[in-house]
């Protein structure tokens, strides 16, 4: 059983959806008795957070509009890690949530201890984030994303509207099991009730999500986890390139470069074979293009014609003569 502080600090959270909470649901989601409740309920009474209760067989607790968030109280890991996810959520896809993490970053930054704040700060300015020269995963609105969220967290089951990739919507029912962030995408992992199986949704593709209010027990996922799920049906997926390119420069210096997108084969000291699937031909030619390097295109052919458009553009744009 969790220690009393944490176990008021998970009651807490509960509660803040500010949802009503059947005081035997809420007990089994802490693992405790009634009885521990309602103290646990009184405990966050006296340190201000108006709880509301209803007595009887079907007595529950709802927390109050307007209740205060606890005081910030992080250690110097916490620091950083909260520093780097307010740093990386600035460049999310998500709507909304860039700029609200930049204003974000700066009040936490500004309560923090003076010296948690130099480090927070030091690795605010010192760290640079790398962006794929415009290649920005779709938008996924902020209310969509936190809602899918609370579904998933609450068991509770979800209706909305799908996009397919070949354009047919679709109404869907399922039961949400876990969201899944891969690269530059939102994924929600869930048991699709009208389809009878386990299905994976990309959040740019869903719309008008809506909580059913019916809750369900969780069944087995047939993975490991929901990322290795995702990671599965990701691998299932028909790509149309299969990308492979010879490069003049040591398979070390090339895969350091991009190694994380590519896969990249030494040749002989100063050669390597670089591999890459993808769905667009803009990625390789960005890869290739971070290099610095020379390198003979060994297919698709549509790569070569994309090598070609780019060298007529940036040499137009250099002010030189295309080559007809």
């Amino acid at each position: 059983m969790a220690n009393t502080s944490s176990r008021t600090l998970r009651l807490l959270s509960l509660l803040q959806t500010h949802r009503y909470w059947p005081g035997t649901e809420l007990a089994d989601r802490l693992g405790v008795s009634v009885r521990t409740l309602r103290r646990d309920v009184d405990r966050l009474r006296e340190l201000g957070y108006p709880v509301a209760a209803n007595r009887g067989v079907d007595g529950g607790y709802q927390l109050a509009a307007g209740a205060a968030l606890p005081p910030l109280v992080i250690d110097d890991e916490e620091a950083v890690a909260l520093t780097l996810g307010l740093q990386n959520a600035a460049h999310s896809t998500v709507s909304g949530v860039a700029e609200s993490s930049v204003r974000a970053l700066a009040k936490v930054t500004q309560v923090m201890p003076a010296r948690l704040r130099r480090r927070a700060e030091a690795l605010r300015a010192m760290t640079v984030p790398v962006e794929w020269g415009g290649q920005e995963g779709p938008s996924v609105a902020a209310d969509i994303l936190t809602g899918v969220a609370l579904a998933c967290r609450d068991t509770e089951r979800l209706r909305f509207d799908y996009t397919a990739a070949d354009g047919n919507r679709t109404g869907r029912h399922v039961e949400p099991y876990r969201l899944v962030s891969v690269g530059r995408r939102w994924y929600l992992v869930a048991y699709d009730l009208g389809r009878h199986d386990w299905r994976s949704f990309r959040l740019d593709r869903l719309a008008t999500p809506v909580p059913t209010g019916a809750r369900f027990r969780p069944r087995e996922l047939p993975a490991a986890d929901a990322a290795e799920f995702v990671r599965e049906r990701l691998g299932q997926a028909p790509r149309s390139h299969e990308v492979e390119v010879v490069v003049d420069a040591p398979a070390a210096e090339v895969r350091a470069r991009v190694g994380r997108w590519a896969t990249v084969e030494e040749i002989d000291g100063t050669r390597s074979r670089l591999r890459m699937t993808t769905d667009s031909l803009s990625w390789p030619m960005l890869a290739l293009g971070t290099l610095a390097a020379d390198f003979q295109v060994v297919h698709p052919p549509e790569l070569l014609d994309h090598v070609r458009e780019w060298g007529t553009r940036f040499t137009r744009a250099a002010g030189g003569r295309p080559e007809v």
